[in-house]
């Protein structure tokens, strides 16, 4: 089968090839999941790109939308699955282009929430609804025979690759 790979993994795989591997496809067709990953990735910077978003503000729109309350710096942290560094870095930018604010919690004013303005909750819903459909669109004409098929060697797949971390760990 013909796969449309990334340069690196082609020239990789192309390497491989000439060396020799006895589970040549295999590799090809994990670096084939790699690239098609690298092209949604690719795909998706592209598109917050334009409406001048990185990944990570985006993320922290979506896990702001509909949080009536707000969230504590530290769970928009967990949530993301960033450092509370990072989460710092990007409110300061939401915060000074308008989109969050910090406000203090009323049951302790040492402890401050996020919330989103009005601009950033008209923004976030405006690209909630935009984004969720561009990634569904991705999947639109898998069949549910192929679906299956995927989302069980995605579970398999991650199964592996937690039990390698774990036996890494010890």
């Amino acid at each position: 089968m013909k796969r449309t790979l990334y340069p690196k993994y082609a020239s990789v795989l192309e390497k491989i090839t000439r060396v020799g591997h006895p589970n040549l496809e295999s590799i090809a067709r994990c670096f084939g999941l790699l690239s098609a990953t690298a092209a949604i990735n690719g795909a998706c910077d592209r598109r917050l790109g334009a409406m001048g978003l990185s990944e990570g503000r985006f993320v922290l729109l979506l896990l702001l939308h509909e949080e009536r309350e707000g969230l504590f710096p530290h769970e928009l942290a967990r949530r993301a699955g960033v450092t509370r560094a990072t989460i710092t870095g990007l409110l300061d930018n939401l915060e000074r282009d308008g989109i969050v604010a910090r406000q203090a919690c009323s049951s302790d004013r040492r402890k401050l929430r996020v919330c989103l303005t009005e601009a950033g909750r008209d923004m976030a819903a405006r690209l909630y609804r935009s984004h969720t459909d561009w990634v569904a669109s991705l999947f639109s004409d898998v069949t549910a025979e192929e679906a299956r098929v995927l989302d069980g060697l995605f579970e398999r797949l991650s199964r592996r690759l937690e039990a390698d971390a774990k036996r890494e760990e010890m």
